[in-house]
């Protein structure tokens, strides 16, 4: 993945061989306080969808290296790399390995299983540049067709659409609101602890 400041992106991975990374309640819930940990750090996020099987998430990328300090639990905030060499510089990518790996850590351990649970390569698609956007990646994803006249500005909205769309467009619900593991109901301002930055979402013009 290559993530550049001040733009979008879309970021999605799933399981191996399509197989479920969220088995309850508890492993959906576990994933999303991920994102805040492992994301947030970084970028703002503007949608997020948790499902059976995959995970999509939109992105506005602030920085792409911080300070391990910022993400590691246990690290006081008044340490530094220079009096603390053990702490180090860490990347949007490398964060989002860190996260993908303890949470399949601990669901093999649960299971009592080993091995990959996601796919080793994790995408990412600039929403942001033109170069960074391809319309066959839509249509791998089950939309056979897109007409936009300004790419730029209307890919967004459209990716951003699709991801809340997701559970209605797999059989899992018939009202995106009814998926209790997406960025909806935050949309929708129907719940307290929210993940998504609304101001940017505004910022964007995104509509759902």
């Amino acid at each position: 993945m290559f993530f550049e400041p001040h733009h979008l992106y879309h970021i999605y991975n799933q399981g191996n061989n399509g197989q479920k990374v969220f088995f309850n309640r508890d492993h959906y819930l576990f994933f999303r306080r991920k994102l805040k940990n492992h994301i947030l750090p970084f970028a703002d996020i503007l949608a997020w969808c948790l499902m059976p099987n995959h995970f999509h998430l939109m992105v506005h990328v602030n920085n792409v290296e911080i300070d391990e300090k910022l993400i590691i639990p246990g690290c006081k905030s008044g340490r530094d790399s220079e009096s603390h060499p053990d702490l180090q510089r860490i990347t949007l990518n490398k964060s989002i390995g860190i996260m993908l790996a303890s949470y399949t850590r601990a669901i093999n351990k649960q299971k009592g299983w080993s091995g990959s649970l996601f796919r080793k390569e994790t995408k990412a698609v600039c929403l942001t540049r033109s170069d960074g956007i391809s319309p066959a990646w839509y249509t791998m994803q089950g939309i056979t067709s897109i007409d936009v006249p300004d790419p730029l500005h209307e890919y967004p909205n459209i990716c951003y659409r699709y991801i809340l769309c997701n559970p209605v467009h797999a059989g899992l619900v018939s009202d995106a609101m009814d998926w209790e593991f997406s960025s909806c109901r935050e949309i929708m301002k129907s719940c307290k602890d929210v993940l998504i930055n609304a101001k940017r979402i505004e910022y964007y013009g995104l509509e759902f």
